[in-house]
């Protein structure tokens, strides 16, 4: 076989592999294609439309009427958009630090070696899957002033009983009541890392004399950082989409007693579909989107100086 046969066989089997590897793209994309259509048509044309439907006035029924700039000017004069905001960032710098906390808490008993500790991890747990209405509905029973058993508690102990929902200098104090109550699955997410620390750190510290503050101050806190800012960034976004517990827990009245409850979800929604002001709406929701960027990049930046990655 002189060289011409060898150049054109492999000029042949080259063809073959390339059309193989196009056969495999095709094929990979036409299983991949529910996502990309679900993607396209559910969550990226409806982002462009809504960022069009923000500098118009649009109720569905009609076709959409520009006004440029109008929406937005309305917004920053808008008081219960500043309520909405107020309320919204009380949950998500009040309450999802201390969620965070009671998660690294229980995380730390639960690592504990004791007797029966699966049936503690499984019943911190089990809050985490009921279903967000149920569990309303279950604290409004709790929180009811009158014949609820956290008043009937309380009166016992000849403690303070609150209207907890209806006095709206404890509702919000009432959703983070609530939210501890799930802090189950943080708290999981903790325990999983707890448990990846090599426990050669420990019994060098010992060595060296370190007490278990010395511990959890120069190797547990450090070693879960990253999950912190992944649960912390989660939080947040999770605090400022807020909606279900409002609705819930207010009977379906806008906001509870004294706008309290209402939360930056729970007015778009209100604008959206009570109101029929699409237009409005939509340039909440993408101010909602720019807070919310702006946060994420600001906790991104800080991280660098208090995240601690593996081999650092």
């Amino acid at each position: 076989m002189d060289l011409s046969d060898t150049f054109e066989w492999s000029k042949f089997f080259a063809l073959i592999n390339m059309k193989k590897k196009q056969q495999d793209f095709w094929l990979g994309l036409a299983f991949a294609s529910p996502f990309i259509t679900g993607f396209l048509f559910l969550t990226v044309i409806p982002f462009v439309q809504s960022f069009y439907f923000s500098f118009t006035e649009y109720d569905i029924f009609t076709d959409a009427k520009w006004v440029g700039f109008d929406n937005y000017i309305r917004i920053f004069q808008d008081e219960n958009f500043y309520k909405a905001l107020g309320n919204t960032f009380f949950m998500a710098f009040i309450a999802v630090p201390i969620s965070l906390l009671v998660s690294l808490l229980i995380a730390l008993l639960l690592n504990m070696k004791v007797k029966g500790i699966a049936l503690y991890r499984t019943v911190y747990y089990l809050p985490t899957v009921i279903p967000g209405v149920a569990g309303s509905i279950l604290w409004l029973w709790i929180f009811n002033p009158e014949m609820g058993i956290l008043n009937t508690v309380l009166r016992y102990l000849h403690l303070p009983d609150p209207a907890w929902l209806m006095d709206p200098a404890f509702t919000k104090p009432s959703l983070i009541i609530m939210g501890l109550f799930g802090s189950g699955g943080g708290a999981l997410i903790y325990l999983a890392a707890l448990q990846g620390i090599p426990k050669d750190f420990y019994e060098a510290a010992s060595i060296d004399g370190a007490n278990w503050w010395h511990k959890f101050y120069a190797i547990i806190l450090p070693a879960l950082s990253p999950v912190t800012l992944f649960q912390l960034i989660m939080g947040l976004i999770g605090a400022f989409q807020i909606f279900t517990e409002s609705v819930i827990l207010t009977g379906g009245a806008l906001g509870g007693p004294d706008q309290s409850l209402l939360f930056y979800a729970v007015y778009l929604y209100n604008e959206a579909f009570v109101n029929l002001n699409m237009g409005y709406a939509s340039a909440l929701a993408w101010i909602l989107f720019v807070i919310v960027m702006l946060i994420t990049v600001v906790i991104f930046k800080s991280s660098l100086r208090w995240v601690y990655y593996g081999g650092e």
